[in-house]
C-alpha cells in the first residue's frame, strides 16, 4: 500500500503553507508576511499547524465506534465543526445507505484495502403521490424499503417538456410511506413523469466545499447490483464546485458510472489512486475544472481512463497507466492548454488519445501538448493510437512511442482529421503500424 503524508501535508504544507508562500513573496507590492498568525476571519493566511484534532471511527476501539454511514457522517461533521482535522477509519468494511458528505477543512484517511466503503445493492420505488416544484417531500408506495437517513436519486420526465430529472436527496423524516426532503424538490414530479426512487448515490460527496483530502480507502459501488447513474451526477467520489482537493491512494472500482468525478472544481489532484472496472469514466475532470493534476494513477477497464470533458483548462495528467479502457484519454470541448505527458496507454479499444470533433472548431481542444507517452497495442484493424479529429488546432505531439505487435493491419500511428491546423509532430517513433502519420484529405 503506498502511503502518502498525512494531515499535515494536506491541511498544511499543501494548502495553508502554499497561500502563505504567494503571500509571503509580495508579488503584488503588498508587505511579505513573514511571521502568519491565526487570526479572527482571515482565511488567506495562518500558521503550518503540526497538530490537529483526530477523530477515530470503526467498528471497535474508536472515538466513534459503528460502521456504516451515520458513525462516519458523524465524525467528518464534528471535526468539521472545530475548525478541521482528520476523520481516521479503522479496518473493516462499511456498508453506505447514504452518501458521505465532505466538508471544508476534513481529511478522510482508511488504511488502504483494509478499510472499505461499499454501496448498498440498489432499490426503487414509483412515487405514490404527485409532489409539485416547492414541495419538500414525497410519498413513495408501500414495500419500498427506504428509511430515514437514506440518499436518494429521483428520476423522471419533466412534463412541461419532456426532458430528463434528476434530483439527489436526503430522506430526512417519515410519517408511514411519506418522506420529508432535506431540500425542495424545485421541479414538478407528477405521475405523468413516471417518477421513480432508488437508492443510488456516490460513496463521497463534496459539494462548494474547499481545503479536503481523501487518503487510502477502497470505494466499491457494486456495478453488478446498481443501475447506471452518470458522471455529471454522481461516482464512486463525485465533486460539485470544489477547490483544493487531494485524493491520494484511493482505490475506486466498479462503480455503474464514472469512478472519480469532478465538476467545476479547481486545482484538484488525483495521485498515486486506483480507478477501474467502471461502466463510465476512471477519471472525469469535469466542466469548467482548472488546472486539476492526475499523476501516478492506474485506470484500467473503463469506458475511458481519463476523460477531460468541458472546458477543463491548465491541467496536467502525467506518468498514469491507462491499459483494456474504451478510450486511454480523451480531449475535447474546449479543453485547452493542459499536458499529458509520460502516461503509458495499452490495449485501448478504439483510440490511445482521442480529439472529439466536437460541433466545430471553435469548440476543440487546441494548445494541449502531448509529449512522452507511450502507447501500445490500440483497437482494431483500423484504429489510431493518437486520433485528432475535427477542426482541434495548435496542438504539440512530441517525443511519443506508439508500438504494434499484433501486425500492422490497417492500423495508423498519429491520425490527423481534414479540417486539423497547426498539429506538430517531432520526435515521435511509431513502428509495428501500416501508416506511421495519415492526414485525412
Amino acid at each position: 500500500m503506498t502511503r502518502f503524508p498525512s494531515r499535515r501535508t494536506f491541511i498544511g504544507s499543501a494548502t495553508a503553507a502554499a497561500l502563505v508562500s504567494r503571500l509571503a513573496r509580495g508579488d503584488d507590492g503588498r508587505p511579505p508576511v513573514t511571521r502568519p498568525r491565526a487570526t479572527a476571519f482571515d482565511a488567506r493566511v495562518e500558521p503550518v499547524w503540526e497538530e490537529r484534532i483526530v477523530v477515530t471511527c470503526g467498528p471497535e476501539g474508536s472515538d466513534i465506534v459503528g460502521s456504516g454511514s451515520r458513525p462516519i457522517q458523524a465524525a467528518i461533521d464534528m471535526v468539521a465543526a472545530q475548525g478541521g482535522g482528520t476523520v481516521r477509519l479503522g479496518p473493516g468494511r462499511h456498508e453506505l445507505r447514504a452518501a458521505l458528505r465532505l466538508r471544508s477543512g476534513v481529511r478522510l484517511e482508511g488504511s488502504g484495502a483494509e478499510t472499505v466503503l461499499m454501496k448498498i445493492p440498489c432499490h426503487e420505488s414509483l412515487l405514490a403521490e404527485d409532489s409539485d416544484w416547492y414541495d419538500r417531500e414525497i410519498t413513495l408506495a408501500p414495500g419500498h424499503g427506504f428509511r430515514v437517513g437514506d440518499s436518494i436519486c429521483l428520476r423522471a420526465t419533466n412534463p412541461h417538456d419532456g426532458g430528463p430529472l434528476v434530483f439527489k436527496r436526503v430522506l430526512v423524516a417519515r410519517s408511514g410511506d411519506r418522506f420529508k426532503l432535506d431540500r425542495a424538490l424545485r421541479e414538478n414530479v407528477w405521475s405523468s413523469g413516471k417518477p421513480v426512487v432508488q437508492a443510488l448515490f456516490p460513496l463521497l460527496w463534496g459539494e462548494e466545499i474547499e481545503h479536503v483530502a481523501v487518503a487510502d480507502l477502497h470505494l466499491d459501488g457494486d456495478r453488478n447490483n446498481n443501475p447506471e447513474l452518470d458522471g455529471n451526477h454522481a461516482g464512486c467520489i463525485f465533486l460539485q464546485d470544489c477547490r483544493d482537493v487531494a485524493i491520494r491512494g484511493v482505490e475506486a472500482r466498479s462503480n455503474h458510472g464514472d469512478g472519480i468525478s469532478f465538476q467545476i472544481c479547481h486545482d484538484v489532484t488525483v495521485e498515486g489512486c486506483t480507478s477501474r472496472d467502471h461502466s463510465g469514466l476512471g477519471l472525469h475532470p469535469g466542466s469548467g475544472s482548472q488546472r486539476p493534476l492526475m499523476r501516478g494513477n492506474t485506470l484500467s477497464g473503463n469506458a475511458i481512463g481519463i476523460f477531460f470533458c468541458w472546458g477543463v483548462k491548465y491541467g496536467l495528467a502525467e506518468d498514469n497507466d491507462c491499459t483494456g479502457n474504451g478510450v486511454g484519454i480523451s480531449i475535447g470541448h474546449r479543453d485547452t492548454d493542459n499536458v499529458v505527458r509520460g502516461n503509458r496507454i495499452a490495449r485501448s479499444g478504439t483510440a490511445g488519445i482521442l480529439f472529439r470533433p466536437e460541433r466545430g472548431p471553435s469548440f476543440c481542444g487546441h494548445r494541449n501538448r502531448i509529449e512522452g507517452n507511450t502507447i501500445s497495442e490500440t483497437g482494431a484493424d483500423e484504429a489510431a493510437a493518437i486520433d485528432v479529429q475535427g477542426g482541434t488546432e495548435e496542438v504539440a505531439i512530441l517525443d511519443n512511442t506508439i508500438t504494434e505487435s499484433r501486425g500492422p493491419a490497417r492500423r495508423v500511428g498519429i491520425r490527423l482529421g481534414a479540417e486539423t491546423k497547426a498539429i506538430r509532430l517531432d520526435g515521435n517513433t511509431i513502428t509495428g503500424v501500416a501508416t506511421p502519420v495519415e492526414r485525412l484529405p
